[in-house]
């Protein structure tokens, strides 16, 4: 009887193997420091919209709008707020979607069709999954630059009502960001060509969404008839989140832990639908 033995690896082979290491533990980050980096190309519409769009928001609305107001629209646990304080949560918030938005939409179509720019990363040690994770890690990062700074003129402008407990508004806001950001990628993920697809998700679900989410009043003084669209909408649930860390909830209210629960579900399912479609289109 014979037996055969593994043939030792030669020096080249073992230096190719321990090179592939990081990247078949660590290919998400690599893939998110390239997307990282790339968004230096449009680095100063980052910095402009992520400090001028909040900027403008809270003076149009605490100086401007706030000022024909003559009554309150919101209550919290100890009476009626200011209306900006009830506001800027839901702003940042939507802030975050935005850049969900910008980030999973085309970008994810680019990745696949125009640019192809996930093909290289797939013939590497770097999975589907690992690539997927690394493009909403990378986007991720844009939303947090985005909601810290929106976070830091809220408190400039007095919008907050315990900084403290308010610390974690950002990280709601992402949050929110995620939930609605990463069935949109899955959605990206899976379709062929563009016909339009991503101006019908813009102009009949961002818009709706962030009009009838209970952003500039509260969901229960909406018509009966439109306020299931805040009630599947991230945007009201990381919203009501964001104003009860800010200055408490308010009187009826649904538990904090039910809208949680429910961001959480939305980004979870979207996530794992993302990285099959990913796997499917890359390895198929």
């Amino acid at each position: 009887m014979t037996t055969t033995s593994t043939p030792t690896p030669t020096p080249a082979a073992q230096r190719a193997l321990a090179a592939g290491a990081l990247p078949r533990r660590f290919g998400w980050w690599y893939v998110a420091e390239a997307q990282l980096r790339s968004m230096k190309a449009y680095g100063w519409t980052i910095v402009a919209s992520g400090v001028g769009q909040p900027l403008l928001y809270l003076l149009g609305i605490g100086l401007g709008l706030a000022a024909f107001l003559d009554v309150s629209v919101a209550e919290g646990p100890d009476g009626p707020i200011d209306y900006v304080t009830f506001v800027a949560p839901a702003l940042l918030v939507t802030a975050a979607v935005g850049v969900a938005m910008d980030e999973f939409t085309y970008a994810v179509m680019s990745g696949f069709k125009w640019r192809r720019l996930y093909y290289a990363p797939n013939a590497s040690p770097v999975s589907p999954p690992q690539l997927a994770t690394g493009v909403v890690v990378a986007c991720a990062g844009r939303m947090l630059f985005t909601v810290v700074v929106y976070y830091a003129l809220m408190v400039a402008f007095g919008a907050v009502g315990d900084p403290v407990s308010g610390l974690l508004i950002p990280l709601v806001g992402i949050l929110g960001g995620l939930a609605f950001g990463l069935p949109v990628m899955a959605y990206s993920a899976s379709i062929e060509d563009d016909r339009g697809q991503f101006a019908l998700i813009q102009r009949f679900v961002f818009t709706p969404m962030f009009l009838f989410s209970g952003t500039f009043y509260p969901l229960d003084s909406v018509p009966i008839a439109f306020q299931w669209i805040g009630w599947i909408s991230p945007v009201w649930h990381a919203s009501e989140i964001g104003r009860s860390l800010s200055y408490g909830s308010a009187p009826g209210s649904w538990p904090v832990g039910v809208h949680l629960a429910i961001l959480l579900v939305m980004a979870g399912v979207g996530g794992l639908v993302a990285g099959r479609i990913f796997t499917r289109r890359l390895r198929g």
